[in-house]
C-alpha cells in the first residue's frame, strides 16, 4: 500500500499550521491556567488546532471531490462560519453566574478569539495570527493589572475570607444579610490545598461596624481567615 494513501502531499504544510495554532492557542491558555480559570491550557490548545483543522478542512479536504465534479461549487468560509457560531456552547460553559456577580465572560471571550486565529492559522495568516495573540496577551496581562488599580474597588469596601472546600456561600452571605448589607460583588479563587478565597465587595456609602461583621465571618465553620479593607 502506498504511503500516499496516509500522507498528502502538503502533509508537512498541514503539520506545520497546527503546530502555530497549538503554539499560539497555548500561550494565551497559559495565561488563563496560571489564574486558575476553569478552561486553561489544555481547553485553549484543543480549540485553536480544532479551529485550524476545520479550516485546514475547508480549503484542502474536498479538492479531489471538486476535480472529479466540475459542477461542484465550493465555498471556504462555510465550515469555518459555523465553527466560530457554534464554539459559543463551550463559552457558555466557562461564564459563572453567581448573584450579582458573573465570571468567567474573558475566559468565554479568549476562546472564541481562539477559535478565530486557529481558523486563521489554518487560512495560512501567521503574521495576522501572531499579531492578534500579541494583542491578545497584552490585554489579558497588562489591561488586568490596570483594570483592578484603576476601577475595581474603588468605590468598594473589600472583605478577603479564606474559605474550607466546604464551605456553604449562603452561610458567608447570611452574615451580610443580618448586617442589612447589600453585597455587589463575589469573587471566587482557588488557593493551595483545596482552599478558596472569597473576595466580597460592598458599596462605601453602606455604613457598618468592621469589628462585629469581621468576628461574626470567622465564627463560621470552614472560615480560616478574614481581613478587610476600605
Amino acid at each position: 500500500m502506498e504511503w500516499s494513501y496516509f500522507f498528502e502531499d502538503d502533509i508537512l504544510l498541514f503539520v506545520f499550521r497546527l503546530l502555530i495554532a497549538l503554539l499560539l492557542s497555548g500561550l494565551i491558555g497559559f495565561e488563563r491556567e496560571l489564574k486558575n480559570h476553569s478552561a486553561g491550557f489544555r481547553t485553549h490548545i484543543l480549540v485553536g488546532i480544532g479551529a485550524c483543522l476545520m479550516m485546514l478542512l475547508s480549503l484542502y479536504g474536498f479538492e479531489d471531490f471538486m476535480d472529479t465534479y466540475e459542477n461542484v461549487r465550493f465555498d471556504p468560509a462555510r465550515i469555518p462560519s459555523y465553527v466560530i457560531s457554534g464554539i459559543g456552547f463551550l463559552g457558555a460553559g466557562t461564564i459563572i453566574v453567581n448573584g450579582m456577580t458573573i465570571r468567567g465572560l474573558t475566559t468565554a471571550a479568549s476562546i472564541w478569539t481562539v477559535a478565530g486565529i486557529g481558523l486563521v492559522v489554518g487560512a495560512g495568516m501567521y503574521d495576522v495570527a501572531t499579531f492578534t495573540t500579541i494583542l491578545v496577551l497584552l490585554s489579558l496581562v497588562f489591561l488586568n493589572k490596570i483594570e483592578k488599580r484603576k476601577f475595581k474597588n474603588n468605590s468598594k469596601h473589600v472583605f478577603y475570607i479564606k474559605v474550607g472546600p466546604t464551605i456553604q456561600l449562603n452561610q458567608v452571605l447570611a452574615v451580610f444579610d443580618e448586617a442589612n448589607l447589600n453585597v455587589n460583588k463575589i469573587d471566587i479563587k482557588k488557593q493551595d490545598n483545596d482552599f478558596q478565597k472569597l473576595i466580597i465587595g460592598i458599596d462605601k456609602k453602606q455604613t457598618y461596624q468592621a469589628a462585629p461583621l469581621l468576628q461574626a465571618l470567622s465564627n463560621i465553620e470552614q472560615v480560616v481567615q478574614v481581613s478587610h479593607r476600605e
